[in-house]
């Protein structure tokens, strides 16, 4: 995946999670981002990673985002292999 298209995947992600305020209560308070944090970062290629991961930690909320948005249920996680930090690593 480019890198584009897996930020555009991430803002989206972003804009799922903001819309739904008890969901982005617990990304604010387990990432420490503060409300004015998600409108300053959202063109933090490392910082919409982070919001993929937070999503990728429950199946429940992939399904929600992807049906919402109208993706595969693997596009995440492959946009955040595209991202900072999100590559595969080898341990051999």
């Amino acid at each position: 995946m480019k890198r584009e298209d897996a930020e555009a995947i991430a803002v989206r992600a972003l804009g799922w999670l903001a819309s739904d305020p008890d969901l982005c209560g617990v990304f604010l308070g387990a990432s420490g981002a503060s409300a004015g944090d998600l409108r300053a970062q959202a063109s933090d290629p490392a910082f919409l990673g982070g919001v993929l991961d937070f999503i990728a930690m429950d199946d429940a909320w992939i399904t929600a985002f992807c049906d919402a948005e109208g993706l595969p249920y693997d596009a995440p996680m492959r946009a955040r292999a595209a991202l900072p930090g999100g590559e595969a690593v080898h341990w051999t």
